[in-house]
């Protein structure tokens, strides 16, 4: 498939219903809701949407967007709030972030902590909404929301933050770099493409595997930024390159070098890409989105 119109496509999508949903900057608090939509709308992939839809496509051929696209965008407020605090000065103080400056280099650091915070609360109120369109189950909408704040929280996303954060500088094992890398990046990209799959009714072999596909993408997908941020240059990144050795982090080109860490990457996917074997070919975007994760420039 062409997966670059798959991604176009889809991105359309997604960014149509964010623009439904989210609140407009007015009233009273519309300069905070201008901050929390600078951040949003700014551009960005829309990865972990777009495996939202992919996986509950998988699970279920043909099935109206309207059933996954509230997780979707709840996913993508989380993923944007991580990304607001994590340029922030006291974390990677980083400028620019998707080729323009950082919430807090316009807003202010307070009023980006806020938009931050807006953005994770108001995302959750998005989940609480969502499935009642499609009939979803009371039980299932529970199962995926607490799926998807592990996947963001103290043992996901989060945690994974923390670690990075406390391993600046120090000299980190294998399992240590794995633990890191799954947590900070690959747990929200696992409850992304999980669940979708949960909303369209997976199975629970189909849930096995599409966590272990979402697991080893969050893998390569973060193996592969580590290697960007050696590789590329600010412009093609759209962020600042070499970061991460002026901050000391720990990643896997500092520990194992950039060929065997390219290699690593690809290993990953090929095991997401074997965790879809009981898939058709409607799991393909799956499958070729994984492909991307390691062919991509930014």
């Amino acid at each position: 498939m062409e997966i670059k119109q798959y991604l176009k496509d889809q991105r359309e999508i997604v960014e149509e219903q964010l623009k439904q949903v989210m609140p407009a900057a007015a009233g009273p608090f519309a300069e905070h809701m201008e901050s929390m939509r600078y951040s949003l709308f700014v551009g960005g992939k829309r990865l972990r949407p777009i495996l939202c839809l992919a996986g509950a496509e998988a699970v279920s051929p043909g099935i109206e967007p309207e059933v996954a696209l509230p997780f979707a965008c709840a996913l993508e407020c989380i993923h944007t709030y991580s990304l607001i605090h994590d340029d922030l000065p006291a974390m990677d103080d980083d400028d620019l972030r998707r080729g323009k400056p950082t919430n807090h280099t316009i807003y202010g650091e307070a009023a980006a902590i806020l938009a931050g915070d807006g953005l994770l609360t108001y995302a959750f109120e998005l989940l609480s909404r969502a499935g009642e369109e499609a009939a979803l189950p009371a039980a299932a909408r529970l199962a995926i929301i607490e799926l998807i704040a592990r996947g963001a929280g103290s043992t996901g996303m989060v945690g994974g933050q923390s670690l990075d954060m406390i391993y600046e500088g120090k000299q980190v094992d294998y399992e240590t770099l794995k633990t890191i890398h799954r947590s900070k990046t690959g747990a929200l990209i696992t409850a992304a493409v999980l669940s979708g799959g949960m909303a369209a009714g997976a199975s629970p072999e189909q849930e096995q595997a599409l966590s272990s596909y979402g697991d080893n993408i969050g893998l390569a997908f973060q193996i592969v930024d580590d290697l960007l941020d050696v590789v590329s240059t600010t412009e093609e990144l759209g962020k600042p390159a070499g970061s991460d050795e002026a901050a000391e982090k720990v990643t896997y080109p500092s520990l194992f070098g950039l060929d065997r860490s390219w290699s690593m990457a690809k290993e990953a996917v090929e095991r997401a890409i074997t965790a879809l074997a009981g898939f058709d070919h409607h799991a393909d975007p799956l499958r070729a989105l994984a492909t991307y994760i390691i062919e991509r420039k930014n």
